[in-house]
């Protein structure tokens, strides 16, 4: 069965700059086991939620699958980690996501291209070992909650 295997909201982007200078720090506690999912907006406590320029690209998803063993949402910086689900297959379909609070829809609009930043965080190399499968940019059309565990996963054509 699928699951979601991580969730991150974080309120800071630590990714900024150049690679050679290292990520900011981690803000404690941006690995959490549920997210509030607001229709149109984002995760609520995430540094992208409501904020205009990511309007498209609120909430990000990327397959456990695509990543080396032990590397997670801390290093990737996507905000839903899910494994059993080919993310990356899924650009232009609505991702149906339930992990028992009820159902919550994503359109998925575009890939979430991995960037240099994947060397330094993930290792060398990564960058190039990510390029087709850096996971989803979606804009969630549902308010709802996602908890980490076991979630039932179904995929609509986009209307």
């Amino acid at each position: 069965m699928p699951s979601i295997v991580e969730l991150l909201a974080s309120p800071v982007h630590r990714l900024e700059g150049r690679p050679s200078d290292g990520p900011a720090p981690a803000p404690a506690g941006e690995l959490v086991d549920e997210v509030h999912v607001r229709a149109g907006l984002g995760i609520l406590g995430d540094r992208y939620f409501n904020h205009r320029a990511h309007k498209d690209a609120s909430v990000t998803m990327i397959a456990q699958e695509s990543l080396p063993p032990g590397v997670g949402l801390a290093q990737v910086r996507r905000n839903v980690l899910l494994n059993g689900v080919d993310v990356d297959a899924l650009v232009g379909s609505v991702l149906v996501l339930d992990s028992g609070s009820g159902p919550i829809r994503f359109r998925v609009n575009r890939r979430a291209n991995p960037c240099a930043w994947m060397d330094v965080m993930v290792a060398p190399g990564a960058f190039r070992q990510l390029r087709g499968k850096g996971g989803i940019r979606c804009t969630p059309l549902d308010d709802g909650v996602l908890t980490v565990g076991p979630v039932r996963v179904d995929i609509l054509e986009a209307a």
